[in-house]
């Protein structure tokens, strides 16, 4: 017979004791899951270090001070050319990921809004036209709708010297969307802080006529008054200033025009077939959000002679979006986690520069997928962030 010792007997009950409390042994499950988790990413990044060694590479990010030696056709903000390093590249490849997914994020949201509020059309063709648009988008790859719509524009749009004229200032062809680039000269300085004054005078109004409206019951036309204090503001502060803009227009030269901005053909397509695509996807959320809100909110609003469209505006939005802001964020999340398929059409993002010519030069293949990886980590983490404050603020508020 087994004889168990008094010191045994104390371990063993306090042990039990410790698992049987709730709090005790979430604590110790989490301790054993970090153990685990840090112990896996050690046994990995001792492997990384073996396999570099044996094939004589070393583990830094010298490569970036290097000349890249490769050139990158659309770089609209930063100056880049094939001398600069490939530190300039990556900067310019994370800028134009950026610059695809925020225009990608304010089309696909005003065009998915649209759609599924005429999702609820009572008109049959309506209703049925954007019915089977969405199911046509929805079920085909968003890869597929990227060389669709970049194809339609290589291929239907005509060359440089038969281009669409607009005004003489805009020019349409299959290398790109022409436009004319603003020359601020002296004097502009006095513009920009009159438009910033403008903008924080717009911001306070705003806050103010919400409270207004929520004690008196007054709605104040916050639209047209902002617009006339920034457009008019602006505009006096422009014209004090003696018109300090200037534009560069577009010419055709050669077989190419140069000049003005160039809006290439792979940053068309990327954007509109991102945005359309992801535009299906929340127009379906969209429709559900409203659908959500109890058709007697939609009653008792036209019971007090709120027109439908006021009646949309003011009380059936506002409470959809407590459904609608959750799934939402978790498109914008897809729409810039989709646009490293731009590698497909030639778009210069941060795949093509750093996780693909950059790469393939340097044989730095953990260093440049890192910075691949935090890239679009950090890009997550704002737009996650950002959508949970919005939907923080949307909540309801118990009192």
């Amino acid at each position: 017979m087994a004889v168990i010792s008094e010191n045994g007997a104390n371990t063993r009950n306090l042990i039990t004791r410790l698992w049987s409390n709730r709090e005790t042994r979430s604590v110790i499950i989490q301790i054993v899951t970090l153990t685990v988790i840090f112990a896996t990413l050690a046994f990995i990044f001792r492997n990384v270090v073996i396999n570099l060694d044996a094939r004589g590479k070393e583990f830094n990010f010298d490569f970036l001070f290097h000349p890249a030696a490769y050139d990158i056709t659309f770089s609209p903000f930063i100056e880049y050319s094939s001398r600069s390093t490939h530190l300039r590249a990556a900067v310019v490849g994370i800028l134009n990921t950026l610059l695809v997914a925020a225009c990608g994020i304010v089309l696909a949201t005003l065009l998915g809004f649209i759609m599924g509020i005429l999702r609820l059309s009572s008109n049959w063709i309506v209703n049925r036209t954007v019915y089977c648009f969405l199911e046509f988008t929805r079920n085909v790859p968003v890869l597929l709708h990227i060389l669709f719509v970049h194809g339609l524009i290589v291929i239907q749009l005509p060359v440089p010297k038969k281009a669409v004229n607009l005004a003489d200032s805009f020019f349409l062809t299959n290398r790109g969307f022409f436009i004319p680039k603003p020359v601020w000269e002296s004097g502009s300085g006095l513009v920009a802080v009159v438009l910033l004054i403008s903008i924080a005078f717009v911001v306070l109004f705003k806050r103010w006529a919400k409270k207004a409206q929520d004690s008196t019951g007054r709605v104040y036309p916050v639209l047209g008054i902002s617009t006339g204090v920034i457009v008019g503001a602006t505009a006096l502060a422009f014209l004090a200033a003696d018109m300090p803009l200037s534009w560069n227009i577009p010419e055709l030269r050669g077989f190419n025009f140069s000049g003005g901005i160039a809006i290439k053909p792979e940053f068309i397509a990327l954007w509109l077939a991102l945005s359309y695509y992801t535009s299906s996807f929340i127009a379906e959320i969209v429709r559900g959000g409203i659908l959500a809100i109890s058709h007697g909110q939609t009653e008792a609003a036209h019971a007090l002679g709120l027109r439908p469209n006021r009646t949309l505006q003011l009380i059936i939005i506002p409470q959809a979006l407590r459904v609608i802001v959750p799934p939402l964020a978790s498109q914008y999340l897809n729409l810039t986690k989709n646009s490293s398929l731009a590698i497909a059409i030639g778009y210069m993002d941060v795949v093509a520069t750093v996780g693909g010519i950059t790469l393939m030069q340097t044989g730095k293949e953990m260093e440049t997928m890192i910075i691949v990886l935090l890239t679009y980590l950090v890009f997550s983490l704002i737009i996650s962030g950002f959508m949970n404050l919005y939907n923080k603020k949307m909540a309801l508020v118990e009192r």
